[in-house]
């Protein structure tokens, strides 16, 4: 028993294994550690120069967004392109050719409203602006005359085309005053010259009121009387625009038989009266294709001889000078009757 009772870890001969350098140095580190809990005071409020600080938590981590990759990028492997700068101010020329716009508009639109007022307050508020004359001239505007306003849209094209037609035919028949006057020089006499000048003054304002003017009216408010009087004074103006190009001697017309007379005295003058004669030729073409013209339209709007006798009645029966001749006439008529009862 003495045996079992002695020290077992006295024998020299047996390892001791605290004895390890390496267990040693374990356990000066665990003393260093358990060293500030021993002296740590959890109410004392101030911190303790050993207590060692409490691990920090981990911040979460933020993924910084990234635009998704372009086609070309996913496809090729290249960069993506750059972002582009946001654009400056707009161009000061931009600018202004949009406020010259806006201003250009803004015109146009009060133009159309005054139009339309004029429109609105009928033929007796207009003032006559044809034939433009100037302020000074002792005759004024006689007509009103605005095409834009008074003709509807469809038909404005044709009217200017007869407007126009009009204007060549003053402008020919100026003409054949330059010609006539050479036919004068020339030996024709002054009689070719006067009535040159004559057929001038007379049928440059006889044309315009005789049938441009119930043109005008016509396509203004879709009168089929005044169509039947279009038609039936052009056609004498289509005969005048014949006989002009035939040019008989003495007519006064720098016609074809004028000009090739001339050719064979003075060849300048048959070139002067040969132009004159190509442009009687070429207005009497033009009046029969705008007549033409003018026909296919009329049967379009479903005009006939009919309305133009209804509208013809119409208008002679609100014309206050019938109304007051006609007054007149039956009260006459009732007067003579009422006077021969009276004698019986």
């Amino acid at each position: 028993m003495s045996k079992f009772e002695d020290n077992p870890f006295g024998d020299p001969t047996i390892d001791n294994p605290f004895a390890d350098p390496a267990v040693q140095q374990v356990a000066r580190s665990t003393n260093n550690a358990t060293q500030g809990l021993d002296d740590y005071n959890p109410f004392d409020g101030q911190p303790n120069a050993n207590q060692p600080t409490a691990p920090q938590a981990p911040q979460p981590a933020i993924m910084q967004a990234m635009s998704p990759p372009t086609n070309a990028r996913l496809a090729g492997g290249g960069h993506a392109p750059a972002q582009q700068q946001p654009q400056g101010p707009p161009n000061n020329n931009l600018t202004a050719d949009l406020l010259r716009r806006q201003e250009e508009l803004e015109r146009k639109a009060e133009e159309l409203a005054r139009r339309e007022a004029e429109l609105r307050a009928g033929s007796a508020g207009r003032r006559n602006n044809w034939p433009p004359l100037p302020g000074f001239c002792p005759v004024q505007p006689c007509f009103y005359q605005d095409i834009n306003v008074d003709i509807p849209l469809e038909f404005q094209r044709i009217v200017r085309h007869l407007y126009h037609l009009w204007m060549f035919h003053a402008l020919i028949l100026a003409l054949n005053i330059v010609g006539a006057m050479c036919l004068m020089f020339a030996g024709a006499g002054f009689t070719v010259f006067g009535l040159a000048i004559l057929y001038f003054v007379l049928l440059t304002p006889f044309s315009f009121v005789c049938w441009y003017r119930p043109i005008y009216k016509a396509f203004r408010s879709d009168s089929s009387f005044n169509f039947m009087v279009y038609f039936f004074i052009f056609l004498f103006q289509i005969i005048i625009a014949v006989v002009q190009s035939v040019g008989f001697n003495g007519s006064g017309y720098c016609g074809l038989i004028t000009s090739i007379a001339m050719f064979q005295t003075n060849i300048g003058v048959g070139i002067i009266t040969i132009l004159i004669t190509i442009g009687f030729i070429t207005s009497a073409v033009a009046d029969v294709m705008l007549m033409a013209k003018v026909h296919r339209i009329y049967r379009s709007t479903g005009a006939s001889l009919a309305k133009a006798q209804t509208e013809f009645t119409t208008e002679i029966l609100r014309n206050p000078h019938v109304q007051t001749a006609a007054s007149s006439a039956a009260a006459a008529a009732v007067n003579a009757q009422i006077a021969q009862a009276n004698r019986y």
